[in-house]
């Protein structure tokens, strides 16, 4: 009975691990497209065709991408609670601390898309609509573009660490100090709270705004947002390597 119920769990969680992988998987790879592929390619196209793709592409590909961000938040919570590593006490050790640095990233991440890109590029497709069915331009369209694309970027940013800590938490993290102080559990969280709130606050405006900026500069070019992205990752790793002394 009692190795039914554990194979039982076993198969759930393997279940939903796959579930959470392949929702992911469909969550950043549309985040990718709309970064690398689509936002630039947009900057080259003239009014009209531009109004056909806001209208006529925009509409689907947002919802896969933020049905994708909700299963892949849910999935990865009922993984956590089916995880037996994490609920004795993992989160003390450097596995532990990985995955919650990953899952806390990317719940920031969830909520830019429900409540910064979504509520903004509905205004765009609106507008594109608008437009198309002859009405003047709304004067609000362009900046919940420019609100929208900084989260977009800001999550884009965040994804590679996020992805890092994924896939980190079973192997890499394994090789740190097993169970790392109070203290230095403290300054690992704090670290990652000031990180992820800085980008944040910069992306929201709350820096100033959301005009073009030096401090947004890196938000204007998806080379400079990956390269950011890496060397906050790399902040990430040394702190992991230094906390694990």
């Amino acid at each position: 009975m009692i190795l039914a119920m554990s194979s039982g769990k076993a198969f759930a969680e393997t279940l939903f691990i796959l579930i959470h992988v392949s929702a992911g998987i469909t969550w950043i790879g549309l985040l990718y497209y709309f970064n690398v592929v689509q936002t630039p390619a947009l900057a080259k196209f003239e009014a009209p065709p531009r109004t056909e793709l806001q209208r006529k592409l925009l509409p689907l590909a947002l919802l896969w991408f933020r049905m994708a961000a909700a299963v892949t938040f849910l999935s990865g919570l009922i993984v956590l609670v089916l995880s037996e590593d994490f609920s004795h006490g993992g989160a003390k050790h450097w596995p532990g601390l990985s995955i919650t640095a990953g899952m806390f990233i990317a719940t920031v991440m969830l909520l830019n898309v429900w409540l910064v890109i979504w509520p903004n590029q509905r205004i765009v497709i609106a507008n594109a609509e608008g437009v198309a069915a002859g009405k003047e331009p709304d004067p609000a369209a362009a900046g919940a573009a420019r609100r929208g694309a900084l989260a977009s970027r800001t999550n884009t940013l965040f994804s590679i660490s996020v992805i890092w800590f994924m896939v980190s938490t079973s192997n890499w993290a394994l090789f740190l100090s097993k169970q790392p102080g109070a203290g230095k559990r403290i300054v690992w969280y704090l670290a990652m709270l000031a990180l992820t709130g800085v980008f944040e606050a910069n992306a929201l405006g709350l820096l100033g705004g959301v005009a073009p900026s030096p401090i947004r500069k890196y938000m204007d070019d998806i080379k400079q947002t990956i390269a950011v992205g890496t060397g906050l990752w790399l902040v990430y790793l040394i702190l992991e390597y230094a906390l694990s002394r």
